[in-house]
């Protein structure tokens, strides 16, 4: 949930609609990269760039997820599509940021499938989150409340100072 929060706090501040497909999908987007997880379903070794962390965080799939969400819902949104699909490319993008600082797992192929590197930024304080069920344990407490303190806390002030300032307009 933190990743559909910091879409939120995009969101607030893209000044660009405020119509409800904008916000589903500014939630939604965000999330949608850890999806790669049900390829352990099916075989797909942790660390191929099919894996977790792989692919699907990249900024090339940002991109795309970008453009197929502008295209989806242009209409209803009635923004300029590069607009739309640039704003909804960074949302999705936030996903691998915030992986990126994390503390574990196999690190972000950022520039797959062009390079199948996986990068941390230099700083990760947030505790790498247990896959699925896992997170309903004393660990996924922890990382909660580092998420809270490190993520939601902030990007409810950036929303709150967003909202603030366009009200006085």
């Amino acid at each position: 949930m933190t990743h559909a929060v910091v879409g939120m706090t995009l969101g607030s501040l893209a000044p660009l609609t405020r119509r409800w497909p904008f916000w589903l999908a500014s939630a939604v987007l965000p999330m949608l990269p850890d999806l790669d997880v049900i390829g352990l379903t099916f075989g797909v070794r942790f660390l191929s760039m099919w894996g977790h962390r792989g692919i699907s965080h990249s900024l090339l799939a940002a991109l795309v997820l970008g453009a197929i969400t502008a295209a989806l819902t242009r209409r209803a949104l009635r923004v300029n599509p590069v607009a739309l699909t640039l704003y909804f490319a960074v949302v999705t993008a936030s996903h691998g940021v915030l992986d990126a600082l994390t503390n574990g797992g196999p690190g972000v192929a950022f520039f797959a499938p062009f390079d199948a590197t996986r990068y941390f930024f230099p700083w990760r304080p947030i505790p790498v989150s247990p896959l699925a069920a896992n997170f309903f344990s004393e660990r996924g407490w922890h990382v909660f409340r580092a998420e809270l303190l490190l993520v939601w806390i902030p990007s409810l002030v950036v929303t709150a100072i967003a909202y603030a300032r366009r009200s006085r307009r």
